[in-house]
């Protein structure tokens, strides 16, 4: 429809039904959303096509919900967040556009899980990456954690600054008995140009289970509540 007065497009409100159905709208596009990236592990088993299908479920998803005000509901984030799907992951390295090990025979390095632990109050901003790394026969494979600790900041009704302050590596499995080793953050006149220890990001979608996240560098990242 168009106005009489001016030629400028007039939407028609939705349906009275959609918002009656909203709830089941929203379970069946979360659906084809974990559908499309199932099988992908979180996405370092992408191609271009597997890329495609999960940003226009993730953009059905986004548009459904309407736009996220984290100003007003920022417990919303609070919890412990498993990362099922990363847009980045396909570049083959664990950083994703930004710098990062790759994966493969010349470092052989194994992504486990990876979550993100966020505290509304202490305004701590955790990502927690599971790795394996190969060792040379017969010694056993090294398993750690690797906790990334930074401190978010909400710029935005829905976007979110993270600055990285420090890294723990913990080992696991057959080296669990060894301490932790705490890497701090450079001090900045001694970190590269394009390094700031920070990042952004924005979210497009949240509701109690499930959260998707869109970079500054323009990653998608879908998340469940774990």
């Amino acid at each position: 429809m168009r106005s009489a007065l001016d030629e400028s497009p007039v939407l028609d409100p939705p349906p009275p039904e959609f918002k009656e159905n909203k709830p089941e709208v929203v379970a069946s596009l979360k659906l084809k959303l974990l559908t499309a990236v199932s099988g992908l592990n979180r996405g370092l088993a992408a191609i271009e096509k597997d890329q495609k299908q999960a940003d226009s479920a993730a953009k059905e998803l986004e548009a459904v919900g309407g736009l996220v005000d984290l100003s007003t509901d920022l417990d919303k984030l609070q919890g412990r967040w498993k990362l099922i799907y990363s847009s980045a992951f396909s570049s083959r390295t664990l950083g994703g556009r930004r710098p990062g090990p790759p994966t493969g025979r010349l470092l052989p390095i194994t992504l486990g899980q990876v979550f993100q632990r966020i505290d509304v109050l202490s305004k701590d901003f955790d990502n927690i990456v599971e790795l394996q790394l190969g060792t040379p026969w017969p010694l056993p494979q090294v398993e750690v954690t690797a906790t990334l600790a930074h401190k978010f900041e909400l710029i935005g009704s829905a976007k979110v600054k993270i600055t990285f302050e420090k890294t723990t590596v913990t080992p696991t499995g057959s080296f669990s008995q060894l301490p932790p080793i705490e890497l701090p953050r450079l001090p900045d006149g001694l970190r590269p140009p394009n390094n700031t220890g920070s990042g952004e990001f924005e979210v497009t979608y949240i509701d109690d289970d499930t959260r998707i996240t869109r970079g500054d560098r323009g990653e998608l990242r879908v998340f469940v509540i774990s």
